[in-house]
C-alpha cells in the first residue's frame, strides 16, 4: 500500500466518522437532507462519485490524479447531474406507479409506501428498468461529452464555463464502446438491480445509495478498463 492510499484511507474515515460518532451531526444531516433534497443531491454526486472516478483512476494508472483530469470540474459536472438524478427519482418513482395503475394494477401508486412485499419489489424493479431504459443512456452520453471537454480544456476548473463542442465530440465519442458496454451490459447488470434495491430504500436515502453506487461503478469501469487492454 503506498502513501497515497494511506491518505485517501484517511479522508474516507474523516469524511464519514463524524456522522457515526456524533447523533447531532448525523440527526442534522437527516434534517437538512430532508428539507434540502436538491442542495444535498447535488453535494452528494459532487463528493462520492467523482470519489468513483477519482478510485477509477487509481486503479488504472496506479494515482489518484494526473495532469489534466479534472477533479474540480468533474465534481461540478458530476453536482449538476446529481440534480438531475433526484429530478428522474422523483419522476420515475412517482410515474410509473400511476402508469401501471392506469393499465390495471391496482394499488400500484400506494404500495410503495407499504412494508416491504413482492409487489413492492416487483414495483421498484419497474420504476427502475423505466428510469434506466429512458433517462440513464442521456445521462452516460452527457456524462461522456462533458468528460472529454474537461481532458481537451486540460483539467482546467474554468472548462465548467466554457461552450462545449458537442456536435464535435458525440461525432468522434467510441459509441461500439458506449453501445456494447456502457449501454448493453452496466445498465441490464448492474444499474437496474442496484437502483431496484435504491428504490426499496427510505426516500431520504435513495440519492446517497445512488452517489455510493457511482463509487462501485467507477471502479467497475476501471477494472473493465484494464481488462480490456490485456
Amino acid at each position: 500500500m503506498k502513501k497515497n492510499d494511506i491518505i485517501f484511507i484517511v479522508f474516507l474515515i474523516l469524511l464519514f466518522l463524524p456522522f457515526f460518532i456524533s447523533s447531532d451531526l448525523y440527526n442534522f444531516y437527516k434534517q437538512f437532507n430532508h428539507n434540502h433534497g436538491m442542495i444535498m443531491a447535488f453535494i452528494k454526486f459532487a463528493i462520492l462519485a467523482t470519489l468513483g472516478e477519482v478510485l477509477g483512476l487509481r486503479i488504472r494508472t496506479g494515482k489518484y490524479t494526473k495532469p489534466g483530469f479534472g477533479v474540480l470540474p468533474r465534481a461540478m459536472y458530476w453536482g449538476f447531474y446529481g440534480l438531475t438524478i433526484k429530478m428522474a427519482f422523483i419522476i420515475f418513482a412517482t410515474g410509473v406507479p400511476n402508469f401501471l395503475q392506469y393499465l390495471g394494477v391496482e394499488n400500484a401508486a400506494s404500495v410503495m409506501k407499504q412494508p416491504f412485499s413482492s409487489t413492492k419489489l416487483l414495483m421498484s424493479f419497474s420504476i427502475s428498468t423505466a428510469m434506466n431504459l429512458i433517462y440513464a443512456p442521456v445521462l452516460m452520453t452527457a456524462h461522456k461529452i462533458t468528460d472529454t471537454h474537461i481532458v481537451e480544456n486540460n483539467g482546467s476548473f474554468w472548462a465548467v464555463f466554457k461552450p462545449i463542442n458537442v456536435s464535435k465530440i458525440i461525432t468522434t465519442m467510441d459509441w461500439n464502446v458506449q453501445w456494447n458496454f456502457v449501454f448493453k451490459k452496466t445498465i441490464p447488470l448492474f444499474w437496474i438491480p442496484a437502483h431496484t434495491i435504491t428504490f426499496l430504500l427510505p426516500q431520504d436515502f435513495q440519492v446517497l445509495f445512488a452517489a455510493i453506487l457511482g463509487i462501485i461503478l467507477g471502479v467497475l469501469l476501471a477494472i473493465a478498463a484494464v481488462m480490456g487492454k490485456k
